[in-house]
């Protein structure tokens, strides 16, 4: 049985206690009022391009019509649309990082049920480190339905297809009402969220009661699950990146966008597992875990990554190459605004991993591989961060202190639920038909 260290325990609380601690500051020193907005714009000695463009436009217009009101009333919109942005960093913050740690729980309990599905012989060993990841998600989808539950209330402006003025003069919006309303947008989310965390708790009980079992009867009933679950799934995650991450840019839209999102937390998953494997296999637990079994996972590491790139690749170039206006924004915004995350994401999720993955006795090495982890994790942060924060805050983003403590908060949340849940039950199953075949896997 695997043993939660009382050090592992203690970093986890620091940091969620520092997450905390930030995520409040956030909060409390985004600006309440247009006057803060003109006050932070007038400090800001290098400025944000679009606000001071938009001021000397004014002082501009000012200067030629005399401070009409039509100046003073456009000035008076762009200085909301600014505040909008700047209060909605600390929700985007917060949001960016509870989605991607959920979603990597979702995408370590898909890799579980393909491996059930498959009938996989050299997983099996790895089938508790993987429970122990997705046991965050019931938490992690908690906390992301209450955050979707505050936007629909109105607490921020993330999603901009709720606001009532915008809907009434945005014919676009407007015709997408009958799917975008907050009833029916709300019900799929808890719909997915119920349905994933069922799969979960079914399938990790049946686990565990074939552990005690004289046949196969649980280890089958896994089996059908889980191919429904897969089934159930592809379509829940596909309206859900539609829901949750396209639909903050509702003029905007890509066929390949549900793949798209899947490739970059599935990967990140799949990273998880293996360095939390590395991790146990370095305190002298998971015995019957090799070499080869890291190279697997190493090799998914290496494989979805470039999955990843070719759709990112598609996506861009389809809709760079096509030049139609309402969709070209999309990434005429992000390179403009976001050139660094937004280059930086492929360097980090492609070059990076390609170069040091793609040799065949690198998969095998621990340090190599958490190193390539790491970075893995950070870029596709970075990822989710690029799909989100363009729309939410515009050009008023920058990494700061609201961004790094929602990471920290659910950082230690999520290492101290997944390791909580690694010592409820044996590290290694013991009635699965596979496991003698696992235990002695070797390539």
């Amino acid at each position: 049985m695997y043993t939660f260290s009382s050090k592992l325990k203690t970093f986890s609380f620091v940091l969620m206690i520092i997450g905390v601690l930030g995520i409040g500051y956030g909060f409390l020193t985004a600006p309440k009022t247009i006057q803060d907005v003109e006050t932070i714009l007038a400090s800001d000695s290098h400025g944000h391009s679009n606000a001071h463009d938009a001021a000397a436009t004014h002082d501009a217009h000012g200067a030629e019509a005399g401070h009409d009101a039509k100046a003073t009333a456009e000035h008076t919109e762009h200085l909301e649309h600014v505040l909008h942005q700047l209060q909605n960093k600390p929700w985007a913050a917060l949001y960016v990082a509870c989605l991607f740690f959920m979603l990597i729980a979702l995408g370590a309990l898909a890799f579980y049920a393909i491996q059930q599905v498959a009938q996989a012989g050299w997983s099996p060993v790895l089938f508790r480190v993987m429970q122990g990841i997705t046991a965050y998600l019931l938490p992690g989808s908690i906390i992301f339905f209450v955050l979707l539950l505050l936007s629909g209330f109105h607490f921020n402006h993330l999603f901009i297809w709720m606001d009532e003025e915008v809907r009434a003069t945005d014919e676009l919006i407007q015709g997408k009402a009958g799917y975008l309303n907050f009833p029916f947008w709300i019900i799929r989310a808890a719909v997915f969220i119920f349905g994933w965390n069922l799969y979960r708790h079914l399938s990790r009980k049946n686990c565990l009661a074939q552990d005690e079992a004289t046949d196969n009867t649980f280890y089958k009933k896994n089996f059908k699950m889980s191919a429904a679950f897969l089934v159930f799934f592809i379509v829940s995650e596909s309206i859900m990146s539609w829901d949750w991450i396209m639909s903050v840019d509702p003029h905007w839209f890509s066929t390949l966008f549900g793949w798209y999102v899947f490739a970059s937390f599935f990967v990140s998953g799949i990273t998880v597992i293996s360095m939390v494997t590395i991790y146990l296999k370095s305190k002298g637990y998971l015995e019957n875990v090799n070499s080869s079994h890291i190279h697997d996972l190493s090799k998914f590491m290496f494989g979805i990554s470039v999955f990843w790139t070719y759709l990112w690749f598609s996506q861009f170039m389809l809709i760079w190459y096509s030049n139609i206006p309402e969709e070209v924004t999309y990434f005429k915004t992000r390179i403009e605004d976001f050139g660094l995350p937004f280059w930086g994401a492929v360097v980090m999720n492609f070059i990076f991993p390609f170069l040091v993955l793609i040799n065949t006795d690198f998969k095998r090495i621990s340090w190599i591989i958490v190193m390539a982890g790491i970075v893995i994790l950070l870029g596709h942060y970075v990822d989710f961060f690029n799909m989100i924060m363009p729309a939410t805050v515009g050009d008023q983003w920058f990494i700061g202190v609201p961004e790094i403590s929602s990471i920290l908060f659910f950082l230690g949340l999520f290492i101290f639920v997944v390791f909580t849940a690694l010592t409820k039950a044996p590290l290694t199953p013991k009635r699965n038909p596979f496991i003698e075949e696992s235990k002695h896997f070797h390539y």
